[in-house]
């Protein structure tokens, strides 16, 4: 901070125009209560993204301990950086924002939030990201205050006054976010794992060294270390998949270094009536890369998940341009779905 403001007065400045802001959308629309989001809300969040769904298409569906788990995330507080609209009881708008435990140069809080489609167009959306912005600087100034902050938020690139919105608050798009998808009953190219190579399930005597992989093999990308209580949180919670994790294993040495993460929400399943597994991680060590360690590691969940008797794979590769996409993956024979964008605000 420069000047005569403290972090503890810019903090009470930035919250109040944020209530402002949100206090003209209440006159606007006099049958909505704004409050902060609690771990009772998870049955409200997930009928929201729900509905959300209905319109964006994006192949999402919620249950209320698939939004439980992301109320309880250990680096979301939800007193003061979170935000609800609600329409009687029924919740119509939200937003809450992530903080990183742990960072060097840039501080990277991440902002999440909707609108129910019925509610559009009636400023809900400016006053939540308004309001997320304001709860990202009080936070990093808590948090963070020495490093430059960025406040980032992702979404599908087709939906409807998205784009708009972002750009009206001064984000811009920063990088794209491939949804690529494998039919399995398609064919499954052959990548033999290497000989000097051992492929291992997940456990619990393992898990340490899954982490491990994914912080070392993601501070190329410029990602911070994910801590353990954030890792079991995100990771290692009801929907992840441990007979459909692997890790690969130098034979040599007993070193680990690849390995390849699986989740699979029910909600999704019961929606479509497709059973499909999202490879949410896929990490290998420095070292080991240009090895075809990867293919082999892609290959071998593939081949498991069909005879496991799951529909699609599914899984997300970022880049720095809209078009650009692994070639690793088309050879596995994932196929572009979706493409998302990460807006970014630089403060």
């Amino acid at each position: 901070m420069t000047g005569c403001n403290s972090p503890r007065r810019e903090t009470r400045w930035q919250l109040a125009r944020a209530a402002n802001t949100v206090g003209r959308v209440i006159e606007e629309s006099s049958s909505l209560t704004w409050r902060p989001l609690t771990i009772g809300d998870a049955k409200g969040s997930a009928d929201l993204l729900n509905a959300m769904e209905a319109v964006a298409k994006i192949g999402e569906h919620y249950v209320e301990e698939d939004t439980l788990q992301e109320l309880i995330d250990p680096y979301l507080d939800l007193e003061r950086a979170s935000l609800g609209a609600f329409d009687g009881d029924i919740m119509v708008g939200f937003m809450k924002v992530s903080y990183k435990p742990a960072t060097e140069e840039v501080h990277r809080v991440s902002m999440d939030g909707g609108v129910h489609p019925d509610y559009r167009r009636r400023g809900i959306g400016t006053a939540l990201v308004e309001a997320g912005v304001a709860a990202a600087k009080a936070l990093h100034a808590q948090q963070h205050p020495t490093v430059k902050l960025v406040v980032q938020v992702q979404n599908a690139e087709h939906i409807a006054g998205a784009a708009e919105l972002f750009r009206s608050q001064g984000f811009a798009p920063v990088w794209y976010y491939q949804q690529l998808e494998h039919s399995l009953g398609a064919a499954i190219p052959d990548a033999a794992v290497p000989e000097e190579l051992r492929v291992e399930p997940w456990s619990e005597q393992n898990d340490e060294e899954f982490r491990m992989i994914r912080n070392e093999s993601f501070k190329d990308a410029g990602l911070a270390e994910m801590p353990v209580d954030n890792w079991k949180n995100r990771m290692i919670n009801h929907a992840f998949q441990p007979n459909l994790s692997f890790l690969l294993r130098d034979v040599a040495n007993g070193a680990p270094v690849s390995m390849l993460l699986t989740k699979c929400w029910e909600a999704d399943t019961v929606a479509t009536g497709d059973r499909s597994v999202h490879f949410i991680l896929i990490g290998t060590l420095r070292d080991y890369r240009r090895r075809g360690v990867a293919s082999a590691l892609i290959g071998h969940a593939l081949r498991a998940a069909a005879d496991q008797g799951y529909d699609r794979a599914i899984l997300r590769v970022d880049s720095a341009t809209p078009s650009e996409a692994s070639g690793i993956y088309e050879k596995a024979g994932f196929a572009l779905k979706l493409r998302f964008v990460r807006w970014a605000l630089d403060s």
